[in-house]
C-alpha cells in the first residue's frame, strides 16, 4: 500500500508538473506590444518587403508575442496600375487579407475622389482614423472618420490617433473638398492643427488610454513647416509615439514635445522599403526600429499567391506594346536622386509636348508630381504608361492671359530648390528661375495661390510663335491656349488657383486619359519611337543660381540682367563678382550686346598676342575694326585687367560707333580726383558720367582702379537702361 501511495503521489506530481509546463508554455509569449507600421506604399504590392513580406514578419511576431498590431500611415491605394484599374479596391482587399488593424488617410487616398474613398473605407476590415479631417457640411453620406480608436492589449489600453496632412488640399485636389456650389465642406484643421490633435489625445487619455500612438501622414522634408510631424509633436503633449508618412523618408528618432519629453518618431520610406516596428515593453519602455527589405526576405506564400491572382487578371492587357523609346526618359538623375519636381527632365518635356501637340495649344504644361516613374530604353507598354500616370488624369485646354502664365510659373517655382509636385515642365515655353530672389507668393489658408506680393523669381518667359517658330517675350495682356491635365487646370491641383474660372476651350473626355494621349503622341507624331531629340533636357528651364551670387548683394540685379541677356557667363558654378574684368571680356560683352555681328579677317593678323578661334577672337577683331578700342601697338592684351578709365573710353567708343551717340568733348569733371584721369580718357569718363553709365564713389572716380566683374555687370545693366530710355524717347 505504501508503495502504491508513493506511485500515486509521483503520478500526481508529474501531472501537476505537466500542467504547469503547459501553462508556462502558453505564457511564454512576450506581453510586449508590437505595432508594425507601413507608409507610402503607393501600390508597390511586391516592392521592397512586399505585402507578402509584411505578412510573414507579422506572423513571426504573432508567434512570439501576445499583442501585435499592423497599421498604415497613408498613401497606400494609389500610385501604380493595380490601384488605377480598381480605383483602389485591390489595395484594400490586400490590406484586409494581410490583416491591417488601423490606417490614416494620406493625401493620395483622396485622389479617387471622396465618394469613392467613402466606398473604400466601407470595404476595409481595418479602421480609418483622422482627428483633423472633418466634414462641415450637411449631406448625409459624407465621409466622417473617427478621430481615434482604443485597443485593449491585456490590461493595457493603446489609443491610435489619426492625423492627415492639411497639404491634402493642394497635394490632392482642392475641388474634391468642395460642394457643388464651390464651398469647402471638409476641413483638415489647417488653422488649428495642434489644437485638433491635442483634443483627440486628451479625449483618448480621458477615456483610459495608457499610451497614445499617432498614425500621421505629415512628413518632414519638403512639407509645410507648421504641419510637419516634428512641429505637431513640439506643439502638443500626451503623444508617446508618432508613426509618420508623406515625405518618403526613413527615420527612427525622438523629438521633444511641448513639455520637453521625448516622443518616438518613425517613418519607413516608400514602396515597403522598410517595415516599421514599434515596441511598448511591459515596463513602459518604447523602442523603434526599421526592418529593411535587404535584411528580411521571408514571404507569406498565401499572400504572395493572393496578390498574383489579382495582378494576373489585368497583366495581359497591360503588357501590350504601344511604342518604343531609344533614350532613357528620366524622373531621377544619374545618381538615383529624384529631380522631376525641381528640374527640367526629358520625360517632363515629352509629356508637356504631348499635351501641347495633341490638344493643339500654344502652351503645354506637366506638373512634376504627376510623373511617377522612369521609362527605360526599349518597348513602352500600357503598364509602363499607367505606372508613369497612375491616376488616369484627363487632358483638357483652357484660355489664359500672359499674366496667368507668369503666375502659374511662379507658383511652380515657389519652393525651389525644394521639391514641389507643382513644379512645371513646359512646351512652347521657356523660362528662368532666380532662386536668390525669395518667393513672395501669398497663399490662402489652404495653400492655394492668391497673389505675388514682391519680385517674381521667374524671369525671361518666352512663348513659341507658331508662325515663325521663334520664341517671343510673354505678353502679359495677350491670351494663350494652355493644355494640361484636369487635375492642374480644372481642379486647381497643387494650389494653382489662378486657373479658377478660366474659359474651357476643350473639355476633359473620360475616354481620353493622359496615358492614351501620350500613346497617340508617340504613335502619330513621333513615328512610334521616342528618338534622340529627347536624349536630354532641351533647355526650356534655366537657372541663374551662381554659388557666390550673394557675395556682393548690391550687384545681384545686375548679375541677373547680364546673365538673362547673355552678356556674361559664370566661371564654373560661380560668377566671381570680385574677380577682375579683363579687356578681352569687356569687348566680348559689347560684342554680345551688339548681337554678335559678322566679322571678316583674322584677329591674329591684327594683334600678335591674340589667337584665332578663341572665345574673344571675333569680339576683339570687331572692336578694332569699328574703332571701339585700340590695342597697344600690335598687341591687344586680352587677359589684362581693364581699369575704370579704360572701360569708360571703350564704352564711349562703343556708343558712338554702334549706337550713333553724340560725341562729348571738353566736358568738365567734378570728381575730386579728376586731375588723375588721363587726357585720352576724359571724354569717355565725361560721357559715362553724364549718361549715368558709370559713377564715382565718395566723390572720386578712381580712374586707375581695376574694374571687377560685378562692376562690369552693373555698368552693362546701366547701358541697357540707357538704351531703353533712348528707344522710348
Amino acid at each position: 500500500d505504501t508503495m502504491k501511495k508513493l506511485v500515486a503521489l509521483l503520478l500526481t506530481v508529474c501531472m501537476v508538473f505537466c500542467m504547469m509546463t503547459t501553462v508556462f508554455a502558453a505564457d511564454a509569449k512576450s506581453n510586449d506590444i508590437v505595432i508594425l507600421h507601413t507608409n507610402d506604399a503607393h501600390c508597390g504590392v511586391t516592392d521592397g518587403l512586399g505585402y507578402a513580406g509584411v505578412a510573414a514578419y507579422k506572423a513571426e511576431m504573432e508567434a512570439t508575442h501576445n499583442y501585435v498590431a499592423l497599421v498604415d500611415c497613408g498613401d497606400a491605394v494609389q500610385g501604380m496600375p493595380i490601384g488605377t484599374v480598381s480605383a483602389g479596391s485591390y489595395l484594400v482587399d490586400i490590406m484586409n487579407e494581410v490583416g491591417y488593424n488601423y490606417a490614416t488617410f494620406g493625401n493620395h487616398e483622396f485622389d479617387y475622389k471622396i465618394p469613392r474613398l467613402t466606398e473604400l473605407v466601407g470595404m476595409a476590415k481595418y479602421q480609418y482614423l483622422s482627428c483633423n479631417f472633418q466634414y462641415t457640411g450637411t449631406a448625409a453620406n459624407a465621409l466622417t472618420p473617427a478621430a481615434y480608436a482604443i485597443a485593449d492589449y491585456g490590461t493595457v489600453k493603446v489609443a491610435f490617433v489619426g492625423i492627415t496632412t492639411p497639404e491634402s488640399y493642394t497635394k490632392s485636389t482642392p475641388a474634391y473638398f468642395k460642394d457643388d456650389a464651390g464651398n469647402f465642406v471638409y476641413t483638415f484643421h489647417e488653422d488649428d492643427l495642434y489644437a485638433a490633435v491635442q483634443a483627440a489625445v486628451d479625449s483618448a487619455r480621458k477615456e483610459g488610454a495608457d499610451y497614445v500612438v499617432a498614425l500621421a501622414h505629415l512628413g518632414i522634408e519638403g512639407s509645410t513647416d507648421k504641419w510637419t510631424s516634428e512641429a505637431v509633436i513640439a506643439n502638443t503633449t500626451g503623444i508617446d509615439a508618432m508613426l509618420d508618412g508623406h515625405s518618403h523618408e526613413a527615420y527612427s528618432k525622438t523629438v521633444a514635445n511641448k513639455d520637453g519629453n521625448d516622443v518616438v518618431l518613425a517613418q519607413t520610406g516608400t514602396k515597403l522599403a522598410n517595415l516599421g516596428k514599434l515596441t511598448i515593453a511591459a515596463d513602459g519602455t518604447i523602442t523603434s526600429e526599421l526592418i529593411s527589405a535587404e535584411k528580411y526576405t521571408e514571404k507569406d506564400e498565401h499572400i504572395a499567391a493572393y496578390i498574383k491572382n489579382i495582378t494576373d487578371t489585368f497583366d495581359a492587357s497591360l503588357s501590350e506594346v504601344v511604342g518604343k523609346t531609344d533614350v532613357h526618359l528620366c524622373v531621377n538623375d544619374e545618381n538615383g536622386k529624384r529631380i522631376i519636381r525641381n528640374h527640367e527632365t526629358n520625360l517632363g518635356n515629352l509629356c508637356a509636348d504631348a499635351y501641347r501637340t495633341m490638344m493643339d495649344a500654344d502652351i503645354g504644361i506637366m506638373n512634376g508630381g504627376g510623373i511617377r516613374a522612369d521609362i527605360a530604353v526599349g518597348d513602352i507598354t500600357r503598364n509602363t504608361l499607367m505606372t508613369v500616370f497612375p491616376w488616369g488624369n484627363l487632358p483638357c485646354k483652357i484660355e489664359v492671359t500672359g499674366q496667368t502664365v507668369l503666375d502659374m510659373l511662379e507658383m511652380g517655382a515657389g519652393n525651389y530648390p525644394e521639391e514641389n509636385g507643382g513644379f512645371l515642365h513646359v512646351s512652347g515655353l521657356k523660362y528662368t528661375i532666380v532662386p536668390v530672389i525669395p518667393s513672395s507668393i501669398e497663399k490662402t489658408e489652404k495653400g492655394e495661390f492668391s497673389k505675388v506680393t514682391g519680385e517674381y523669381r521667374v524671369r525671361n518667359v518666352q512663348v513659341l510663335d507658331k508662325a515663325t517658330n521663334a520664341y517671343l517675350p510673354l505678353d502679359l495682356e495677350k491670351t494663350y491656349s494652355l493644355a494640361a491635365n484636369d487635375y492642374t487646370i480644372l481642379y486647381c491641383g497643387d494650389g494653382f488657383n489662378m486657373f479658377e474660372g478660366a474659359k474651357v476651350l476643350t473639355k476633359a473626355d473620360a475616354t481620353y486619359t493622359d496615358a492614351k494621349m501620350l500613346i497617340d503622341y508617340v504613335s502619330n507624331k513621333l513615328g512610334g519611337v521616342v528618338g534622340k531629340e529627347y536624349a536630354a533636357p532641351q533647355g526650356r528651364i534655366s537657372f541663374i543660381d551662381y554659388d557666390d551670387m550673394s557675395a556682393v548683394k548690391w550687384a545681384v540685379p545686375a548679375i541677373i540682367y547680364v546673365t538673362e541677356e547673355g552678356i556674361m557667363n559664370g566661371v564654373g558654378k560661380n560668377f566671381d563678382p570680385n574677380g577682375s574684368l579683363t579687356r578681352g571680356q569687356l569687348v566680348t560683352m559689347l560684342y554680345r550686346q551688339a548681337g554678335k555681328p559678322e566679322v571678316e579677317g583674322k584677329v591674329s593678323e591684327t594683334f600678335t598676342d591674340c589667337e584665332d578661334g578663341k572665345w574673344y577672337s571675333n569680339a576683339v577683331l570687331w572692336a578694332a575694326q569699328n574703332k571701339i578700342v585700340n590695342g597697344y601697338g600690335d598687341v591687344f592684351k586680352p587677359n589684362q585687367a581693364v581699369t575704370r578709365q579704360e572701360m569708360a573710353k571703350i564704352l564711349y567708343g562703343y556708343d558712338v560707333a554702334v549706337n550713333g551717340a553724340e560725341k562729348v568733348e571738353g566736358a568738365a569733371l567734378t570728381y575730386k580726383d579728376a586731375d588723375a584721369v588721363a587726357s585720352w580718357a576724359l571724354d569717355g569718363v565725361a560721357y559715362c558720367t553724364a549718361n549715368k553709365i558709370m559713377s564715382g564713389n565718395g566723390g572720386n572716380f578712381s580712374p586707375a582702379s581695376t574694374t571687377t566683374r560685378a562692376q562690369g555687370a552693373q555698368v552693362f545693366m546701366n547701358l541697357g537702361k540707357l538704351a531703353a530710355a533712348n528707344e522710348a524717347a
